[in-house]
């Protein structure tokens, strides 16, 4: 679903990310690993066109995305769940999921699912998003995200000042998502417990590069943890 070859992006003279090089798949749950700093957020940021892409290629589906802009690669099937959440505060939640929707010419409601995944959201559907709690207001970012039906799905550190119950809710919504087959997810995490619990690819990063790569499943024994020790 996803195949980025030679990415390479700069900040002024320093070179962030050299030469990175993968591929998610659909049906799986991409992580990508790391210590603050090592550009994966500026990864995502360049896979979404929030930041040109100076050197590489960036495909979705078959088709080369790499020119496009932010716009264009959410209406080609891209979704993305940014740190921080980012959602708008002043709007009612359900105004926020309508938001997911506002890149198509037609009028849709709001899939009924996106309140099968998260019930709360039902239950707050006229409360302003800058009232909800912290968990509550990633449910409601990554149900925007998912409410253009996305075949790649991108989440920012989702479990950052999330308490553990809504953390689990989530993994649990990922993994439901993922085990469909028809969307890809990309997931950059620093919390290792949920990242190894997901993933059925990871990639680690250190100074801007992929240092190790490999299944989910071999992560304890190939010494990831370790790694984001170090």
């Amino acid at each position: 679903m996803l195949k980025v070859q030679g990415l390479n992006q700069y900040y002024g003279g320093s070179h962030i990310l050299r030469g990175l090089d993968f591929e998610a798949k659909l049906g799986e749950v991409t992580v990508i690993l790391g210590r603050n700093g090592v550009g994966k957020t500026t990864l995502l940021k360049s896979l979404m066109g929030v930041v040109p892409i100076k050197t590489g290629s960036v495909t979705l589906d078959g088709v080369d995305i790499t020119k496009d802009t932010p716009y264009d690669r959410v209406r080609k099937g891209l979704g993305y769940v940014p740190q921080g959440r980012e959602i708008f505060g002043r709007l009612t939640v359900e105004d926020n999921l309508l938001m997911g929707l506002a890149y198509k010419k037609a009028s849709e409601p709001i899939p009924a699912e996106l309140f099968e995944l998260f019930p709360v959201l039902k239950q707050m559907i006229h409360r302003r998003g800058g009232d909800l709690s912290g968990g509550q207001q990633q449910q409601l970012a990554i149900a925007r995200a998912l409410a253009a039906g996305p075949k790649l799905l991108i989440l920012d550190e989702p479990t950052e000042g999330i308490q553990p119950s809504i953390i689990k809710d989530i993994g649990r919504v990922i993994r439901m998502l993922a085990d469909r087959g028809n969307m890809a997810i990309v997931l950059v995490e620093q919390f290792y417990d949920f990242a190894a619990e997901l993933a059925d690819q990871y990639l680690v990063m250190e100074r801007g590069e992929i240092i190790q790569r490999g299944r989910g499943k071999d992560m304890e024994a190939e010494g990831v943890r370790r790694l984001m020790s170090i």
